[in-house]
């Protein structure tokens, strides 16, 4: 195998890799026979079937493959000859055959920025702490008891807490919203799902009451007719009914899967599930506080141009798939908005695995089985989980990297100098 490496740019290299054409030729032949050896076609025996019509059934697939596999393996070994670390994935063009001999391709690729020894003892960083109090219990079953709230109707006037159900349509000066009829919905009076000057029009109302009301709706407004348009909102609401709480008595609790139906081993296993949650929610925000600092303490590096906009790319994807499944269908999250996060993010992960690198750090297995544990024990049949991880080579491959990174950070606030952040639960759980 010859390998030649071109300089393209400061952080982009492009490689020249040439194989003997027999080391394709052998591979291909020996899956042909062995697919002859074991093929099953209709019209002849089994392992009988013709080398020529196992050929023109399966050979465009055993090369296309063959050559894939071969192109893989033989970039993986140049890339540790020439001793280069890639970031990202290559973009990788056969060559036309230049003799009956060889095969060549070209691999296009970024490698890793150069960021000189990183010594983290200068960092600067607060390293949040919380735990659960009996209190977090108090509000967490409060809020399983909401979940299991039962509506019953009444003939009051609705208040905050109903839930009531209401149709409505609205007029601007050159439309009516829907064109005909009312839309039908409903809402908790205080949950502020609705429109804020709506919903404060339902307080008061009862079942067959109608109201008017005037409302600007703003020019992001999710229904383009309504869009930055003054309208004259006519509601009625059709129906008001009040909540009905469970208690917390023996039937609540035992159908959380609690067989005892104790109050007291209920709140066990709350108590334990909040500690699960805090737990992931303390190395998120440590996570995030490692990477700013780092990220600003190495602001000066130049970083992979293509592999920030590929980042860029895919947090708009997902922005855009986001707004789609909360029906904004028209929204559109073009890639350059996302820049400046996708650069803070590749820097990240490229510092965290330099971090690694430089220190020798290796993944602790024993952490992987504890986490995947952890991740298994929220599941109704946690061995169903471990055994789809350990089948599946990327999902394990996704809890190896989360592992790797953990490692990475824990061992960075270590050695940083760290000022205690002390939280209350409430503030620990609030989204980074």
């Amino acid at each position: 195998m010859q390998v030649s490496v071109e300089n393209t740019s400061n952080l982009e290299r492009r490689m020249t890799v040439s194989i003997p054409a027999d080391r394709l030729s052998s591979v291909i032949d020996g899956r042909l026979r062995d697919m002859a050896s074991k093929a099953n076609l209709k019209g002849f025996r089994k392992g009988k079937v013709p080398a020529k019509v196992i050929e023109q059934r399966f050979g465009d697939q055993v090369r296309s493959e063959a050559f894939g596999e071969l192109v893989r393996a033989s970039f993986d070994q140049a890339v540790r000859q020439e001793n280069v670390r890639i970031a990202g994935q290559p973009s990788i063009e056969a060559e036309p055959t230049v003799s009956d001999s060889e095969i060549r391709y070209t691999a296009t690729f970024e490698i890793v920025p150069d960021f000189g020894t990183i010594n983290v003892g200068e960092l600067q960083i607060q390293r949040p702490h919380a735990s659960v109090q009996d209190s977090d219990i108090d509000h967490m079953i409060e809020t399983l008891r909401e979940q299991r709230r039962t509506w019953e109707p009444v003939a009051r006037a609705a208040q905050a807490g109903d839930l009531v159900a209401l149709e409505t349509f609205a007029n601007t000066e050159s439309a009516r919203v829907p064109e005909e009829g009312a839309e039908k919905g409903s809402t908790v009076i205080g949950s502020g799902v609705m429109f804020p000057e709506l919903e404060s029009q339902m307080h008061g109302m009862a079942a067959g009451e109608t109201r008017e009301a005037d409302v600007a709706f703003p020019a992001d407004w999710r229904v383009p007719a309504l869009a930055g348009q003054t309208a004259k909102v006519t509601l009625k609401v059709t129906k008001v009914s009040e909540p009905k709480m469970p208690e917390a008595d023996e039937a609540f609790v035992k159908s959380f899967g609690v067989k005892s139906g104790k109050l007291e081993v209920f709140r066990k296993e709350v108590r334990a599930n909040l500690e699960r949650e805090l737990k992931g929610m303390i190395m998120s925000r440590l996570r995030a506080e490692v990477a700013q600092k780092l990220v600003e303490a190495h602001s000066s590096v130049e970083l992979p141009a293509k592999l920030i906009e590929n980042e860029a790319r895919n947090m708009a994807a997902n922005a855009q798939q986001q707004a789609r499944q909360q029906g904004q269908a028209d929204a559109v999250y073009p890639f350059d908005q996302f820049m400046v996060p996708a650069r803070n993010r590749v820097a990240a992960g490229l510092l965290v695995g330099e971090i690694a690198r430089q220190n020798g750090i290796k993944l602790d297995f024993n952490r992987v089985k504890e986490t995947l544990s952890l991740i298994a024990s929220t599941y109704e049949e946690p061995k169903q989980v471990i055994e789809l991880y350990r089948n599946d080579p990327n999902l394990m491959s996704g809890l190896q990297n989360r592992v790797m990174e953990e490692q990475v950070i824990d061992w960075v606030a270590e050695r940083a100098q760290a000022t205690d952040q002390e939280l209350s639960f409430t503030e620990a759980m609030r989204p980074v």
